[in-house]
């Protein structure tokens, strides 16, 4: 059986109500029609995707759907996707961060050669950041670096957090800064976490305008306030309602909008279902799901 896109499921169901109540009530209920997606073609089956937002090991605080690699690897394969940058969870709470990025490192050669892209995990208020950057480049050959402020404790404001934004541009790295892992109402409550302050970013880009900065798990609210006008990447994958990604494009540059799925934490065909219930020219899916993560 095919997959029904949700808006296909709304409009139809929405048929189904109007035939239930009548002419008279249907005439109200069809004052705010959605969205027409007649003629938009989801995503072909041949596709490729490079996937931004993938992170292996486990979730420290429950067991996921997918996150032994070989799984992962697998059910990443199966949907076409060509690249997958892959952080490790094991950089969210562990304080060797080295050996987070070797094992990671290890992880990606062993199990996906030339599909998973590992991006080191950088704590930069742990005295050892420098070296650990350092390994990241000339050790492991990394491209990019992920950030995770809030479980680690500091702002976009604070000086370590800015001399690794100093340092880690000057190499020409990607520097992606996770948003938010989780919803607050499902953390534990001992390991509460809130979703970053993005406020203080514009001013850190005012000082270095060259940073490549890309912000995961941004929601709507974000994209739409403290992230506005700023010139940095965005992802997919906490966009929420029918035709989230169709109306992100309304305000936000389409070369700046890139595929992340954040699985295993998230099921990964939901960040394909975002993709196919938006009405998206061919180009601007081929930006998205691909073009606008090619390194």
């Amino acid at each position: 059986m095919n997959p029904i896109p949700r808006r296909t499921f709304l409009q139809s169901s929405l048929a189904a109500v109007t035939t239930a109540l009548g002419t008279q009530t249907a005439a109200t209920v069809q004052a705010a029609p959605l969205p027409a997606s007649a003629g938009i073609a989801p995503p072909a089956p041949g596709s490729p995707f490079i996937d931004v937002n993938v992170t292996l090991s486990h979730w420290p605080f429950r067991r996921l759907v997918g996150d032994e690699t070989p799984d992962m690897m697998e059910r990443l394969r199966k949907n076409g996707v060509t690249l997958a940058w892959c952080g490790s969870f094991d950089g969210i709470l562990h304080r060797d961060i080295a050996s987070v990025n070797r094992r990671l490192v290890e992880e990606c050669a062993q199990h996906g050669p030339g599909l998973l892209m590992p991006v080191g995990s950088i704590h930069p208020l742990l005295p050892d950041w420098r070296h650990d950057l350092e390994q990241c480049m000339r050790t492991h050959g990394m491209k990019a670096i992920r950030l995770h402020p809030n479980y680690h404790a500091y702002k976009l404001d604070d000086p370590a957090f800015l001399e690794l934004l100093e340092a880690a541009t000057k190499e020409g790295l990607f520097i992606q800064i996770v948003a938010q892992l989780e919803d607050q109402r499902t953390q534990h409550s001992l390991m509460q976490a809130a979703p970053v302050d993005l406020k203080p970013l514009a001013a850190a880009l005012d000082k270095m305008p060259q940073a490549r900065i890309m912000v995961l798990n941004a929601s709507r609210v974000m994209s739409m306030t403290t992230l506005r006008g700023l010139p940095v990447w965005i992802d997919i994958a906490m966009l929420e309602g029918v035709g989230g990604v169709e109306n992100l494009l309304k305000d936000w540059p389409a070369d700046k909008i890139v595929f992340g799925s954040h699985a295993p934490f998230f099921y990964w065909e939901s960040a394909r279902l975002k993709l196919q219930e938006s009405a998206l020219s061919p180009a601007q899916l081929a930006a998205i799901t691909h073009g606008n993560a090619l390194l």
